[in-house]
């Protein structure tokens, strides 16, 4: 493969609109741009948690989930393109699954919390769940298939699950919301 990236600033943005994948322009502030941003932005706080120091086993499924959510961005960045498919929600669900059977039941909400790891991996969740909402927000206007969006929505339930695995780990425990504080 050449070099993808040789020169970095192109001066074609400097009207407001960029490249899509498929060779169209559209404005910065488009739907599908708000859209695969977003998820590049969710890939980026990833980044964040793995930069926190995790175990091996939630590393490698992050390191995995980045890869994924880039196949995503460039799905959402062409229109008509498909990256993520059924196998992949599929992963999403095994992995979720797997880490929270070894987690109490949650009888209250937590709060964002639980060492630094864990509140990185609530900033992710809380971004994906942004993503989301832009890939529907988009698929009002244009066609976007459904796995995206079922896969930012396994992806938030999973970041949470697994935010909830790095309070533990961290000797922080979970924060639970204390919604009694203000009686009495």
């Amino acid at each position: 493969m050449g070099n993808r990236l040789s020169k970095i600033y192109t001066r074609t943005g400097d009207d407001g609109s960029t490249g899509l994948g498929d060779g169209s322009r559209v404005g910065k502030d488009s739907a599908r741009v708000e859209a695969y941003g977003t998820v590049d932005e969710a890939n980026s706080a990833i980044g964040l948690v793995l930069a926190a120091g995790v175990g091996e086993d939630v590393a490698g499924v992050l390191t995995a989930v980045q890869h994924q959510l880039f196949d995503l961005g460039g799905e959402l960045c062409i229109p008509g393109h498909a990256a993520i498919h059924d196998a992949d929600i599929e992963r999403l669900e095994q992995h979720l699954d797997r880490f929270n059977e070894g987690l109490p039941p949650l009888r209250e909400f937590i709060l964002p919390g639980g060492g630094e790891a864990a509140a990185r991996c609530h900033l992710a969740r809380t971004i994906v769940r942004r993503a989301e909402r832009a890939t529907i927000a988009l698929s009002r206007h244009e066609d976007v298939r459904a796995e995206p969006v079922r896969y930012l929505n396994r992806l938030s339930d999973l970041l949470f699950v697994l935010a909830r695995v790095l309070a533990r780990a961290s000797g922080h425990g979970e924060v639970l919301w204390n919604h009694e504080r203000r009686k009495g």
